[in-house]
């Protein structure tokens, strides 16, 4: 049995809604074994899949190939993980406290940032009040 990848990964809750599956097949952020996959392209068992989240490329192998939707509890029975786990552990960390990221490299008591460090800091915080500002600007009638 054959299943398209974007159905795929919604049924197996890879991606919450077919839609964004199917918009990240679009951008290039899937590849099955090795190649840039298309929505409509489809899995087979045992193929490779991997998936380009910000910060972190997830793979997991196909066990069952399936359509419709499963539970939380059912879904590792058609699909498993194969990142690493010290992987997925920095990946966790950096987006409970994205901050953390900047000041990893570092060190404890090093004294105040530099000149590069503060400006990557403000690029941080001027991101997330820029799109706070274009969501305003989308609501307010012209």
């Amino acid at each position: 049995m054959e299943v398209r990848i974007d159905k795929w990964m919604w049924a197996v809750r890879i991606f919450k809604t077919r839609n964004l599956a199917n918009m990240a097949c679009k951008k290039g952020k899937i590849r099955i074994n090795g190649i840039e996959a298309r929505s409509s392209k489809t899995v087979k068992i045992d193929d490779r899949i991997t998936v380009s989240f910000p910060g972190i490329d997830r793979t997991y192998r196909v066990l069952s190939p399936i359509e419709k939707r499963v539970g939380a509890k059912l879904a590792p029975e058609a699909v498993r993980e194969e990142t690493d786990p010290a992987e997925i552990e920095r990946y966790e960390k950096i987006r409970r406290d994205p901050l953390s990221a900047i000041f990893a490299a570092r060190p404890r008591g090093s004294g105040r940032p530099s000149k590069k460090e503060r400006r990557e800091m403000n690029r941080f915080r001027d991101s997330s009040t820029d799109e706070e500002d274009e969501e305003e600007e989308d609501i307010l009638p012209s």
